[in-house]
């Protein structure tokens, strides 16, 4: 064979080896997480009719279920039992429209593989069971429909956690969506209208929306103070009206204007307790940004949050606030540049609730086969150590007084010390958003929790953490310390 025939022969078998490799790693290896991609419209068309496992709440509530077809016994129709209340969490799984939450992050336990694909006819034969497995998730199903019905119809969303764990108790988002309604044939109608609503049923306020923290930031910004050692709780401030911004002519001033104490001083710890604005701006500054973001990063800021979604990062912009004393002061306050969702500042209620230790958070408690056996176990983990231990129990006393004497007392519990801050953040439009977060029993706390409503016309324009958030925590809070082991 003379020389340019033996390259073409080689190039020839080199394509097919090539063509072999690539077809084999796009079929078998791949097979799974092409399938499960969701710009990949063929596996919900495969798999319409065919049965999916259950999604259970941890007290054994059916969230999600297939049953059979009553037109063909052959095939199965998917259920949500529970409807809106678990929409975002559980999601849905539609042929027309695709799937979302759960139903699509564990799209691969979930499925039936039974569907003769080369990775599952080699499934068959390394003997696997090819029936669908199944979720039992951490959330337990009263709280969250005490959360949901709390919510009342309006924006807002609720995260609720174990503290010693990260196990979520509650994820709940509002308003929501009945996920039956995107089963059936018209199910591409009802996804235009609510894509086409004001009021926004698909966001995941709980834990795909991030807005600033307002007054709650305070917590991250006294855990910097004193775990830096600028300042203790008896450490005295001025009492001014206004707090000059750095650099510019804007001031901060305090909610409803007036000085916080006597006009001439003030402790950290009455500042706390009533939230005081020019107090924090002042110290915010005093700390400097990198000492905050540290602290803001140990509790889930600027960073990604393990989730079985993508969760957007908490933003605290830490060389964006180095450079800019005056927005630094702003962000004191949780207002300027700062952003979260109600799962990071139930996450920074968590780490003063567990000695500084940031859970990380999880929903899946375990996955189980068709038979009830236990196929795979979430155990707890740490996200970071946020905090110095005494750090966090002075922070804890404060909290509890914040519900006590000062502005969180709409969250206490007859019976039980509680810890908490409110918040009330600059809003869309003008409008106020009313956040609470805190702990209880506070002396070993066993539910942490983030409230939120997003400020609007229907909430009304005089509106407070203290006022409308933080009665709705110690609702919830009171109805997981009397039902709970």
């Amino acid at each position: 064979m003379n020389g340019p025939v033996r390259r073409v022969s080689v190039g020839v078998f080199a394509g097919f080896f090539a063509l072999l490799l690539a077809v084999t790693w796009i079929q078998v290896i791949r097979a799974d997480s092409l399938r499960a991609d969701p710009r990949n419209s063929r596996p919900a068309l495969s798999e319409r009719g065919k049965e999916r496992g259950l999604i259970v709440a941890i007290d054994g509530t059916v969230l999600a279920q297939s049953v059979p077809n009553p037109e063909d016994e052959r095939s199965f129709v998917r259920q949500y039992p529970e409807g809106e209340p678990f929409a975002h969490v559980v999601g849905y799984n539609s042929f027309l429209v695709g799937s979302s939450g759960l139903e699509n992050a564990y799209a691969d336990q979930l499925r039936s593989r039974r569907d003769l694909t080369i990775s599952d006819l080699v499934s068959v034969i390394l003997g696997r069971d090819l029936r669908p497995e199944s979720l039992e998730l951490t959330i337990h199903s009263a709280l969250q429909r005490a959360a949901y019905q709390g919510l009342n119809g309006l924006k807002g969303g609720i995260v609720a956690l174990d503290p010693r764990t990260g196990a979520v108790l509650v994820s709940v988002s509002s308003p929501s969506y009945d996920p039956n309604s995107l089963l059936g044939g018209d199910a591409a109608v009802v996804w235009e209208s609510l894509l086409a609503d004001p009021n926004g049923p698909l966001l995941d306020r709980a834990t795909r929306e991030i807005y600033p923290p307002g007054s709650t930031f305070k917590t991250v910004v006294t855990a910097a103070a004193l775990d830096t050692a600028t300042a203790v709780p008896e450490t005295i401030f001025p009492d001014p009206e206004e707090f000059q911004l750095p650099g510019s002519t804007a001031t901060i001033s305090n909610a409803g204007g007036g000085v916080c104490n006597n006009g001439e001083s003030i402790t950290l710890l009455l500042a706390f307790i009533v939230s005081c604005n020019t107090t924090f701006a002042d110290l915010s500054v005093q700390v400097g940004a990198e000492d905050v973001g540290i602290s803001a990063e140990g509790m889930g800021f600027n960073t990604d949050i393990p989730f079985p979604w993508t969760v957007p990062e908490a933003v605290y912009p830490i060389d964006l606030l180095a450079a800019d004393p005056a927005a630094l002061a702003q962000s004191g306050i949780g207002e300027r540049d700062v952003r979260a969702a109600p799962l990071h500042m139930a996450l920074v209620a968590a780490s003063v609730a567990n000695d500084g230790m940031t859970p990380t958070p999880y929903l899946v408690n375990r996955i189980f086969d068709a038979d009830g056996n236990t196929v795979e176990t979430f155990q707890p983990g740490v996200l970071s150590q946020a905090m110095d231990p005494a750090t966090a129990a002075i922070l804890n006393d404060m909290m509890q007084q914040v519900v006590s004497d000062g502005t969180g007392q709409g969250a206490a519990i007859s019976g039980y010390a509680v810890a908490g801050k409110t918040g009330t953040s600059m809003g869309r439009d003008g409008f106020p958003n009313p956040w609470f977060i805190g702990f209880a029993p506070a002396e070993d706390p066993t539910i942490a929790i983030a409230v939120f409503f997003e400020g609007g016309e229907e909430l009304g324009e005089d509106v407070s953490g203290g006022g409308v958030a933080a009665p709705l925590a110690g609702d919830l809070m009171e109805l997981w310390l009397e039902g709970s082991p």
